[in-house]
């Protein structure tokens, strides 16, 4: 590293000693901090840079349109999810929980809110082409007169709620408002408070009944269980607690057989997925923008950037 100014730039020449021989193939690499995506996606086009990252996907069309250059779709275990609070309530009932997530219009929000960049989500956090997804468990479809039953068996029809979103959480506010929709027309009222990405993380996230939350790819499925869902796990989003879960996640981490570690892993889908306090509509694609001229370039689904690691892929054809 040449030079470091954070949040504004990185500068970075190639290490002669690297131990992977014949790498990078770079020999130069400046990365330039440009927080807004419209300014990032003209500094692509203009030829200012050659690469940039979280691309939204409306402006897919238009650097697809651009000669030259293209966007790279990564299938990722990305998500933003409704945050139900089970040491709230009445975000704690179990009937209200299996209402919010029979009001999820999945393929709606899918198309509408990223363009078809996503995967049905199906209220557990391991996405479909994880080696440990559950394909088994059928997808719970959007079902208004199932969430009305559930609703009016928790006795909340014609209740009124407010559920906290924030540009923070991406796609948030606009997955309200399809919520506030939907629940509208089985008797719930949902407010939707935006407020300000500055803060959300500790002013908000998980401090309100009924929020969203936003987490990246993990690596392995145990990183992500015992994170997120273990009872007594510090970004327990939602505060569910299962001994039955706990000691499963147990069980996987020290189970051998692949087979039956998958078996565990599957098990916990369906836990999650009936039980607890978290909806999972949709996985987010990771979309890169990047000039043509750029080689080796392909998707890594642990992060946007291969994962990070571009420059040990890349090179630059004259």
């Amino acid at each position: 590293i040449e030079s470091f100014e954070p949040g504004v730039r990185t500068f970075a020449t190639r290490n002669p000693n690297y131990w992977k021989a014949g790498k990078p193939y770079l020999d130069e690499i400046e990365l330039v901090g440009i927080p807004d995506e419209s300014a990032r996606v003209n500094a692509l086009l203009s030829g200012d840079v050659q690469l940039i990252n979280a691309v939204n996907p409306r402006s897919t069309k238009r650097i697809n349109a651009s000669r030259g250059y293209a966007v790279l779709e990564t299938k990722s275990g990305l998500y933003t999810n409704l945050i139900m609070r089970q040491d709230a309530a009445p975000t704690s009932h179990p009937d209200f929980v299996l209402a919010m997530k029979y009001l999820f219009d999945r393929p709606l929000i899918q198309r509408a809110l990223f363009r078809g960049y996503g995967a049905l989500g199906n209220d557990h956090p391991i996405p479909p082409g994880h080696r440990y997804y559950l394909s088994d468990l059928p997808l719970r479809q959007h079902d208004p007169e199932r969430a009305r039953f559930h609703l009016k068996k928790a006795g909340l029809i014609g209740v009124r709620l407010p559920v906290y979103a924030s540009p923070a959480a991406e796609g948030s506010i606009d997955m309200g408002s399809v919520l506030q929709e939907a629940a509208a027309q089985v008797g719930l009222k949902l407010a939707v408070n935006r407020v300000p990405a500055d803060g959300y993380w500790s002013n908000h996230w998980m401090k309100h009944p009924l929020g969203f939350g936003n987490t990246n790819p993990r690596p392995t499925a145990d990183l992500l269980f015992s994170l997120f869902y273990k009872s007594d796990a510090p970004w327990n989003e939602s505060g569910w607690k299962s001994e039955k879960f706990d000691q499963l996640l147990l069980a996987a981490r020290g189970e051998t057989d692949e087979a039956k570690r998958k078996q565990i892993y599957g098990d916990m889908q369906v836990l999650v997925h009936e039980k607890c306090g978290i909806g999972i509509p949709v996985f987010i694609s990771l979309i890169d923008g990047y000039d043509k001229r750029i080689r080796g370039y392909g998707p890594i689904p642990i992060g946007g950037l291969m994962g990070y690691s571009f420059a040990d892929h890349v090179w630059l054809d004259g």
